[in-house]
C-alpha cells in the first residue's frame, strides 16, 4: 500500500491565532487525530519540530557546504511537524488530511512517498537491491 507524508505548515496568520488557543486543547484535538490514525492502523509514523531557531541549513552550493543556523526562509516555507500514514490510495490520504485538527493559515502538504516501482528502471542498481535490507534493518532497530 502506499504511504504519503502529510506536512504540516503554517502561516504569520496561522501562527498569530494560535497565540489565543489553549495549549492543552491544541495537544488534546493533536492526540485524539493521532488515536484515531492508529485505531484505523494508517498511521506509520510522526513528530512535531522544534522551534525554527534550534535548526539550521546546509546550502551545497558551496564546497565545504555551508552551514548557517535557524531561522531560515519564510513562515509559510516552515514545516513544523508530519505524519507517515499508510492507506490504500491517494484519495484515502486526502480524507486523512482533511481531519487534521489545523486552524485557519495553516496548511498540510501531502506527498507520496517513493517505493519499488518508482525505481523499476534501476532494479539492476546495487543500492536499489539494497535498500529493502536496510528498510528491514530498520525496522528490526525500532522493534528491539
Amino acid at each position: 500500500m502506499p504511504q504519503y507524508m502529510l506536512i504540516m505548515r503554517s502561516s504569520a496568520a496561522a501562527l498569530e491565532a494560535s497565540k489565543d488557543l489553549d495549549m492543552e486543547e491544541i495537544i488534546n484535538a493533536m492526540g485524539a487525530f493521532n488515536e484515531s490514525m492508529m485505531e484505523a492502523g494508517v498511521m506509520v509514523g510522526g513528530g512535531g519540530l522544534s522551534d525554527p531557531v534550534e535548526g539550521f541549513v546546509v546550502d551545497f552550493s558551496t564546497s565545504p557546504a555551508l552551514v548557517t543556523d535557524g531561522p531560515y526562509g519564510e513562515v509559510h516555507e516552515l514545516f513544523n511537524g508530519f505524519w507517515t500514514i499508510e492507506v490504500a490510495n491517494k484519495d484515502e490520504a486526502i480524507e486523512w488530511a482533511r481531519r487534521c485538527p489545523l486552524g485557519p493559515g495553516a496548511k498540510l502538504e501531502v506527498r507520496r512517498l517513493t517505493d519499488e516501482s518508482d525505481f523499476a528502471d534501476f532494479a539492476d542498481n546495487e543500492f536499489i537491491q539494497k535498500e529493502q535490507g536496510w528498510l528491514d534493518e530498520l525496522a528490526h532497530k525500532r522493534e528491539s
